[in-house]
Order: C-alpha cells, then sequence, then structure tokens
C-alpha cells in the first residue's frame, strides 16, 4: 500500500512528538520511583586530603525510617513540569521529623547557587543549556534553601540516573561539629533500583575565602533508600495530615520572596533563636487554634522575613 506524502508527514510529526516525550515520560517515573516508605542507610567517609597534616575524621553512619512522597504536581496531568517531593523521617510511632525536601523543574533556566556563610546568588542558564534537563531544587527542613543542580536523566543499559554538582552549606552532621571549611561542593548521583533508590555523593569540603577556592578534603557518601512495609511509615502520614496545611504555607511564603531576590542571606540566629526552631513553634501553635490560611501566611513571612539580612 502507498501512503501519501500528506500521511507520511502526519506518521513523521506523531514520531517526532512521540521521541520528544518519551524520555520526559521516563524522567517523570524515574523522580517518581524515589517514593515510598523506606529503610535507610546513611554511610559517609574521608578518603583523600592534599595536606599529609591532616587528621581524617571519623566515618559517619546512620540508620532511619524515611517516608518519601509527591506532595505537589504543577503542570499537565501526565506530564507535570514541577515535582515537589517530601521527606518525613520517623524516629518512633510517636515521634516524626520533617526533613529535608527537593523540588524537580523541568528546563528551568534560574537557580539559585550557593556562595558561602548561608547566602546564594541568582544565576540564570539559558534554554539550550537546560534542554531536556531537570532542576533538583534541595531545601532544608525549614524550607529555605541548600543548593540547586539541573541535569539530563540517563535511561540506559537498564539503568536510571541523574548526576549533577552544585556547592552547598555544610550538612547537618558537619556544620554542628566543624568550622575548618565552609562550602561542600556536592556530586549528587541518584539512581532507582527495583526495590528503591540510591544518592551516591562525591563530595569536596572547600575552603572559600577572596583567594579563591582551597581543598581540605574529599569525602564518599552512599545513602541507601530500601522500601519496606507501608505501616513503618504509618506515624509519618498521619503527621503530614495534621500539618500539611500549614507547610503547604511555609513552602508558598518562600516561593514569594525567592523568586523575587537575586541574592539571598539568611540569619544564623535571631536573639538566640534559629529560624527552624520558630517555624517549629509556629506550627505547634496553629494546632491549638482554627487554623486561618491567611493569618498563618503572615506570621510565616513575618518571621522569615526575621531572618533574612
Amino acid at each position: 500500500m502507498r501512503l501519501s506524502l500528506v500521511t507520511i508527514l502526519v506518521l513523521l510529526s506523531v514520531s517526532s512528538v512521540f521521541a520528544q516525550t518519551t524520555p520526559k515520560l521516563e524522567d517523570i517515573a524515574a523522580i517518581k520511583g524515589q517514593c515510598g516508605c523506606h529503610d535507610v542507610n546513611f554511610l559517609y567517609a574521608e578518603t583523600f586530603a592534599p595536606e599529609k597534616t591532616y587528621t581524617f575524621k571519623d566515618r559517619y553512619t546512620a540508620k532511619g525510617t524515611e517516608w518519601v512522597f509527591v506532595e505537589e504536581e504543577t503542570g499537565p496531568t501526565s506530564r507535570p513540569n514541577k515535582i515537589v517531593i517530601q521527606h518525613l523521617l520517623v524516629v518512633s510511632d510517636s515521634m516524626v521529623i520533617k526533613h529535608w525536601r527537593e523540588d524537580w523543574l523541568y528546563q528551568n533556566t534560574s537557580l539559585l547557587k550557593f556562595d558561602q556563610n548561608a547566602s546564594w546568588k541568582r544565576t540564570q542558564l539559558s534554554a539550550a543549556q537546560v534542554k531536556g534537563q531537570w532542576t533538583q531544587k534541595v531545601f532544608e527542613v525549614d524550607d529555605s534553601p541548600r543548593y540547586e543542580g539541573s541535569a539530563t536523566w540517563i535511561h540506559a543499559d537498564g539503568r536510571d540516573y541523574w548526576e549533577s554538582t552544585a556547592d552547598a552549606p555544610l550538612p547537618r552532621r558537619e556544620y554542628t561539629k566543624r568550622t575548618d571549611y565552609n562550602v561542600m561542593r556536592r556530586t549528587n548521583h541518584h539512581e532507582i533500583r527495583p526495590d528503591g533508590y540510591i544518592h551516591e555523593q562525591d563530595n569536596d569540603k572547600i575552603i572559600r575565602s577572596e583567594a579563591g577556592d582551597q581543598l581540605l578534603a574529599s569525602e564518599k557518601g552512599l545513602n541507601t533508600y530500601k522500601r519496606t512495609d507501608e505501616k513503618k511509615c504509618q506515624a509519618a502520614k498521619d503527621w503530614w495530615a495534621k500539618n500539611r496545611a500549614y507547610w503547604a504555607n511555609v513552602r508558598a511564603v518562600w516561593n514569594e520572596i525567592l523568586p523575587n531576590r537575586d541574592a539571598v542571606a539568611i540569619k544564623g540566629q535571631v536573639k538566640g533563636s534559629v529560624l527552624s526552631r520558630e517555624l517549629d513553634e509556629l506550627a505547634v501553635s496553629s494546632q491549638k487554634t482554627t487554623y486561618d490560611s491567611a493569618t498563618s501566611r503572615q506570621l510565616i513571612r513575618q518571621t522569615i522575613e526575621k531572618f533574612l539580612k
């Protein structure tokens, strides 16, 4: 059977669209493939230091149970351009900690790049630079910025992974104990597996000054997320049901503040208090009264702006 020229052109057009959209659908499936109730192992070890006199720090290990879930999607139903994933740490049936958050944005051109000392500078990428890429925006427990990186999801040889390098503040396991460096340059590798996923890291601990960047030490990190019985995360699901509206307002306020700033700097303390503690206290107080979203946002904004330089 001979096909007309019009039919051939239509088939080529459909084929082209399919070729363009299929990778994005694979990306979305991989991003959402991080979700579920997981038993998590956190492992870190310093591996190299340029100075012979450097004393390597002890290896860090920890375990936990974490619920990872899609909290928000923006864009077409089947092909969202933004996917918000929240992590909740289950300490016990009666104790849940709001952990980190990651926003995935498709072909995003505006990123906050960490500088040093709780400060970030906005950087713009061209549309050509981010074509087909996803930005992972990582946020602290109080939804303040942490680090952002853009890269392409790779689906090849039976593997699905994303890898990007970005400067970041010191992680909690470090900044409470040491002050000998002020920037962590993280190469993050997220790879989806049938039973969960791994977050592999190759990190450089950088001393940043006016003279430039100096490497203090390098480390290897491996966080393994293995799916477990969903019942182990029931406490997290119950906790989120009670606190979801409040933290949605916190995200909304940050989303109003951050895009309008070319630079962001956050004060470590205000009158002896830190931002995360004040937002947590506000969350607790919101449970004791009839929840009013407008009032909540106003109080959240006042709290956040108090900590902005």
